[in-house]
């Protein structure tokens, strides 16, 4: 059900119910209006009569004055006037006929009786006869269903023309979502350039401008990760590059050598030259041996050797030995806190990362005397610290960043960490990323898991 019915309906109550109370409060001063009028009207006719008698009391024709007495009620909305008795003629007065007719229902809700009083006519001392005064309750009941249904029919045409327009109003001021719903589809669709523009009401802007900074947040996500998505390709096709040249300039050659030991040992005992043969196998252990150090140098690179079979901080020490090996002349430090003691198969591979990639960037791009590594928890809160430290020549303040440091970044981002860089050009670099330690999972979490 749409929104624009639903506020129909719940105004249409809302009239409903004020017709409901306004019809309880008609009903009610209709019974009194008609009570306290037909009183009113006997009380008056008794008075009346009351005095017509005292003055016939007296006169020659009193049965004339008696008559005239009761003929000046004739046509009395109100009232129904008769005199009976042995001395008079009896004859009633003539009622006012009524105009329009009046529900059954509405005349019981209306519950007014006809009330009746009896007057007798005592000329002379002696009762000549008695005059009965009756209350007409209809022709009071029919004013007032004239009114009441006047009044019906007024509130009828007002609510009916509310409805209208609340219907057309509504539908305006609703105007404003569907183009919000429009803006949605099409970010939906991808089109994370859709701005709602123009003027709207205090509520609405609120909404336009939080919807209008999510689509230029999405817009920039999306801008991000295509960028990101770029990068991870270069960053592939360079991976496969140094894998490739590491099979053709390391391995390549000593598959060639061992290709020429094969067949020089053929050579050999084909003409039995069977001396030979133990250098050519020593010569093709060499190979197969050098080739062995290269294949695992290239695993470690796409997967960490030892970090899930001997840990985290022995993984980290692999990493500053074969640096070491490789750029003796730098000196490294090493500080890992006692209580790093690995947090998962997630963070322990960033972690492992950051120092793989901090190590490398400093080596090959900084020229540093001095390299130093920190991983530790930081105090008062549950924070891991990470940092490559070195005293080399920096980054150039207009180069940017480079993929790697873009990838740490982005590693560290994507477990909710915080990631810096200190740049101190001409003095050296310092990476420093800072991760939330991994929640604790309960029994009940390990066991869905």
């Amino acid at each position: 059900m749409s929104l624009r019915i639903r506020l129909i309906l719940l105004v249409t109550l809302a009239l409903a119910l004020s017709l409901t109370l306004g019809g309880t409060l008609a009903w009610l001063n209709a019974r009194h209006s008609v009570a306290t009028e037909l009183n009113s009207a006997l009380t008056v006719a008794r008075q009346t009569i009351g005095s017509g008698i005292a003055s016939a009391n007296g006169s020659p024709d009193w049965r004339r004055d008696i008559d005239r007495l009761v003929a000046s009620f004739a046509g009395n909305r109100h009232l129904r006037v008769s005199l009976t008795g042995d001395a008079i003629v009896a004859r009633p007065s003539v009622e006012s006929p009524p105009v329009g007719s009046v529900p059954h229902w509405f005349e019981r809700a209306i519950g007014v009786k006809s009330e009746a009083a009896r007057i007798l006519v005592v000329i002379d001392g002696q009762t000549r006869g008695t005059i009965l005064v009756e209350t007409v309750p209809h022709n009071e009941v029919l004013e007032n269903w004239d009114e009441f249904g006047e009044s019906l029919l007024t509130m009828a045409l007002f609510s009916f023309a509310t409805i209208v327009l609340i219907f057309f109003f509504v539908g305006h001021a609703l105007r404003p979502l569907g183009r919000l719903n429009a803006a949605l589809a099409a970010v939906g669709r991808g089109e994370y350039g859709t701005r709602i523009e123009g003027p709207l009401p205090p509520e609405l802007s609120r909404l336009r401008d939080s919807f209008n900074r999510m689509s230029g947040e999405l817009g920039m996500m999306a801008d991000q990760n295509r960028r990101l998505t770029g990068e991870l390709l270069t960053l592939q096709e360079q991976e496969r590059g140094d894998i490739a040249r590491d099979l053709h300039d390391e391995v390549g050659p000593f598959l060639f050598g061992i290709n020429v030991d094969a067949a020089n040992i053929g050579r050999a005992v084909e003409h039995g030259r069977t001396g030979e043969i133990a250098a050519h196998l020593r010569s093709i252990g060499d190979a197969v041996g050098h080739m062995q150090r290269q294949v695992r140098d290239m695993l470690g690179r796409l997967r960490p050797i030892g970090l899930e079979e001997f840990g985290l901080v022995a993984a980290i020490d692999g990493l500053i030995a074969f640096w070491r090996r490789r750029n003796p002349e730098i000196g490294y430090s090493v500080d890992i806190g006692d209580d790093i003691d690995g947090f998962g198969e997630a963070v322990d591979l960033v972690i492992y990362r950051l120092v793989q990639e901090g190590l490398s960037n400093s080596v090959r791009h900084g020229q540093p005397t001095r390299v130093a590594v920190v991983v530790a928890r930081r105090a008062g809160d549950d924070m891991i610290v990470v940092r490559v430290e070195d005293d080399g020549g920096g980054i150039d303040r207009d180069a940017a960043p480079g993929y790697g440091l873009l990838g740490m970044s982005e590693r560290v981002k994507a477990l909710g960490g915080h990631f810096a860089i200190d740049n101190r050009e001409g003095r050296g670099l310092t990476v420093t990323a800072t991760l939330p330690l991994p929640r604790v999972r309960s029994d009940a979490e390990a066991s869905l898991a």
